[in-house]
């Protein structure tokens, strides 16, 4: 009887969720586009209508290098739709640096353009009764559900406690603990940050906070604002659980209608793609992914392999990629190191390579344009990871027990590398320094002379994202108050 009253269960939720129809609506960024993805494919597990609206750009990325073709089979109820983020087709969208003309367009004429897919209406498929908008356009989305009578919810692609920290932003002003002045205030430790007291200094705050008033006032003062927006929502989403970020959200709790802890998003639909044989892996890279990297991984000996990738938008300098370079090869280790095409910054095309190089990345290192991340994490190959401490990547390492190097470069990456390493105890952090003997020492540090401290405390953890991800756990429990949520919120509009 009790798997005929669950079949039962199952049938009435498919058909109550599958009334109600969900907009999600990514931040223009990958790691926004693929967690976001990844919250689409949960819910659409759960059986609501959804569809995804991201830019034309972005589409065509996903659709050149991702396998979003088998979308639309494995889940018939996810619809992908675009718009045009205003920007001429020349501009250089993956540019970091780009973030601010993507976001001030979008925000000045993105809204009307939402606005007409909400309201569009097909015979097939329900209105769309929710909105679920990227906290980085949080006053657009904020706007327009307002206009159009739905309920919002805010889901922020970037670690609890970046944007806690710029939600505490004004705070910090008014007791003077900020702006920051100079390079000589760099170590000086933020004491009045609720549920991070005395654990930040202020080179490990979120890059937005960093420079003169001057020429980050705009950044920051947009960045914090959008930030406030999420007051105006029914709810936020954040890609974290409550054994890693606990004492964060137990002071978002005190401001926000709701909170939403529901990651990490991949652990989790890894999960339901194991217990739903139905469900396939979907990437949503902007990049070609290159395979031959775990092929080579299979011949390599037990977690003697360092994977190194500074994401998908970070740039470095010819002289900084030599010093990393120097580094990794002196150590003596084995590495698989990430370089995309556009990585170098800089007009200087001279690619010639050290002989000392050449021989040892031929010994002991693999060099692709772009890797499988998660499939090379859970490699057992790999035992440590030199990483730009992307929340992503920062997830993801998590979830596959792998102790990391951080070297942050902006938005939320400075303050995740102080929490791996101070807070969580998973790596070691090398934030503003990029040198050979520091590369070189810290690769030695992580792989050999702190190796078991690391990796027990790493297998620890990846024991506690797995716990909350399964039946009982904190995050299967949050994500089943999402879907009730969203079921009641949207009961109201039809």
């Amino acid at each position: 009887m009790s798997v005929e009253r669950d079949n039962n269960m199952a049938e009435e939720e498919e058909g109550e969720a599958g009334g109600h129809h969900v907009l999600l609506l990514p931040g223009p960024m990958q790691g926004n586009v693929n967690s976001m993805m990844k919250l689409a494919q949960l819910l659409a597990l759960h059986h609501f209508h959804i569809t995804f609206l991201t830019t034309d750009f972005i589409h065509r990325r996903l659709h050149r290098f991702a396998d979003i073709h088998s979308l639309s089979q494995i889940y018939p109820n996810l619809e992908i739709k675009t718009i045009s983020d205003g920007l001429p087709d020349d501009h250089p969208r993956s540019d970091r640096n780009a973030l601010a003309d993507l976001y001030s367009s979008m925000n000045s004429h993105a809204k009307p353009l939402i606005r007409d897919i909400i309201l569009s209406q097909t015979a097939a498929k329900p209105k769309i009764t929710c909105l679920i908008g990227d906290g980085f356009f949080g006053g657009l989305t904020a706007d327009v559900a307002d206009e159009v009578g739905i309920p919002v919810i805010h889901f922020r692609a970037i670690s609890a406690s970046c944007f806690w920290a710029l939600f505490c932003a004004p705070n910090l002003f008014e007791s003077n603990e900020l702006p920051i002045r100079g390079e000589e205030d760099m170590d000086r430790i933020i004491a009045t940050l609720p549920g991070m007291e005395n654990i930040l200094r202020c080179r490990d705050l979120p890059g937005f906070f960093r420079g003169t008033e001057t020429n980050l006032v705009d950044p920051l003062k947009s960045t914090v604002f959008d930030c406030h927006q999420t007051l105006r929502a029914r709810g936020v989403i954040l890609n974290t659980f409550e054994d890693l970020d606990g004492p964060l959200l137990t002071q978002m709790r005190l401001k926000f209608l709701r909170v939403f802890a529901v990651g990490p998003l991949h652990a989790h639909l890894n999960y339901r793609r194991v217990s739903d044989a139905k469900t396939t892996p979907s990437t949503s890279s902007f990049w070609e992914e290159d395979r031959s990297c775990l092929t080579w991984l299979d011949s390599q000996p037990l977690k003697s392999v360092l994977y190194v990738s500074f994401g998908s938008i970070t740039t470095v300098t010819r002289e900084r990629l030599m010093e990393f370079w120097y580094g990794l090869v002196n150590s003596k280790k084995r590495f698989l190191w990430v370089i995309r095409p556009d990585m170098v910054a800089g007009a200087d095309n001279d690619e010639r390579v050290a002989a000392e190089l050449e021989e040892g990345t031929k010994e002991r290192g693999f060099i692709v344009g772009w890797a499988p991340q998660e499939e090379v994490l859970a490699h057992k190959a790999i035992g440590g990871f030199l990483t730009h401490s992307g929340w992503n990547s920062t997830l993801e390492s998590l979830v596959a027990g792998v102790p990391m190097i951080c070297w942050p470069c902006f938005a939320d990456q400075q303050i995740n590398s102080r929490f791996v390493s101070e807070v969580w105890k998973l790596g070691l952090d090398m934030k503003d320094l990029c040198d050979r003997d520091v590369v070189e020492k810290m690769v030695n540090d992580l792989m050999v002379h702190r190796r078991e401290e690391f990796l027990k405390s790493a297998q620890a953890m990846a024991t506690l994202a797995d716990k909350s991800v399964s039946p009982g756990g904190s995050s299967y429990s949050s994500l089943h108050d999402l879907v009730e949520f969203i079921k009641s919120a949207s009961r109201k509009i039809n």
